[in-house]
């Protein structure tokens, strides 16, 4: 049985790197991800499991990077290198400082 996150074998089209201009917030996704993979932090077996636990809807929802920043934030909590809590505040805070909310 085919769970909702396999695409192996299924028509997607063809794949052109040259088509996508990566955004800032998308290299610096995946320069954050081989940096935590460099510092031991993060693996790859870490990563595809908690994409992959993500759920059909989150998943379906979520763009391809959208998918690694759950899946990082969620290896960081997993390995207790941070707290919900620590994490909560510094939405709040990066919240206020970019969409002029106060903290």
């Amino acid at each position: 049985m085919r769970n909702y996150h396999d695409m192996g074998g299924l028509p997607a089209g063809t794949v052109v790197p040259s088509e996508h201009d990566y955004a800032l917030w998308e290299k610096r996704v995946d320069a954050m991800q081989m940096l935590l993979k460099d510092k031991q932090l993060l693996s790859t077996d870490e990563m595809r499991r908690n994409i992959e636990s993500l759920g059909a809807d989150v998943y379906e929802k979520l763009t391809y990077y959208e998918r690694w920043c759950a899946a990082i934030t969620n290896t960081l909590v997993q390995r207790g290198v941070i707290t919900i809590d620590e994490l909560a505040r510094k939405m709040v805070e990066v919240q206020a400082r970019e969409g002029g909310l106060k903290p």
